[in-house]
């Protein structure tokens, strides 16, 4: 849920990056923080967990304009993709306003996105949150293996078995080298912003 300070006119939003363990959301977020760091208003914080991490910083996007004349101060987070960790997801999925889904497009990995997504929908639902009205953004991660000998799915294997039945926006990337990300973050925030417009005008 958006928090507004109404003494700085900016409305603060949350968006997490949900996924496998080392599918690639760490990446994505250190990727977004250098890449542009003109727009970050804090430092990033790593909480290190084994195997994992979980990251958050303050983001302030650029050209995607105002919400009822307040600028809007994005939070990205991660979560610790591991099993064991199912406590630090659901905490830092709390009060959360859109979701980018960070799918591993490894054929080891595929019950791994299964189960993920699984678990998204089970800590949304916890919250009273249905994952089907929520922002969310999938994320085809690590395309850039592909023709390395490295077995890795199709798109349409991918799109049938995680979003069939979402129809959620999706995007193929490489975090590591960038492809992808800037387009997944920005289709995240347009959604997010749009459903804060709609939430806004309700309580009016």
């Amino acid at each position: 849920m958006a928090v507004f300070n109404a003494r700085d006119r900016v409305i603060e939003c949350k968006i997490v990056y949900y996924g496998p363990g080392r599918g690639g959301k760490t990446t994505n977020l250190e990727y977004i923080f250098k890449a542009g760091k003109q727009y970050t208003t804090s430092d990033m914080v790593s909480i290190n967990t084994k195997g994992d991490r979980t990251l958050f910083f303050d983001f302030l996007p650029m050209g995607l304009g105002k919400i009822r004349g307040c600028d809007v101060k994005v939070q990205l987070y991660t979560v610790p993709g591991q099993p064991k960790y199912g406590s630090t997801r659901r905490l830092v999925l709390k009060n959360v306003d859109g979701v980018v889904f960070v799918a591993d497009s490894l054929e080891v990995r595929r019950k791994a996105n299964a189960l993920s997504l699984k678990d998204l929908q089970q800590n949304l639902a916890a919250q009273n949150v249905d994952i089907f009205k929520i922002p969310l953004v999938m994320q085809y991660n690590k395309r850039d293996l592909d023709g390395q000998r490295i077995p890795i799915m199709p798109v349409d294997v991918m799109e049938r078995d995680l979003n069939s039945q979402l129809k959620a926006p999706s995007f193929e990337a490489s975090a590591l080298r960038g492809m992808g990300v800037r387009d997944t973050l920005k289709k995240c925030l347009v959604m997010t912003l749009r459903n804060l417009q709609r939430e806004l005008e309700w309580t009016r």
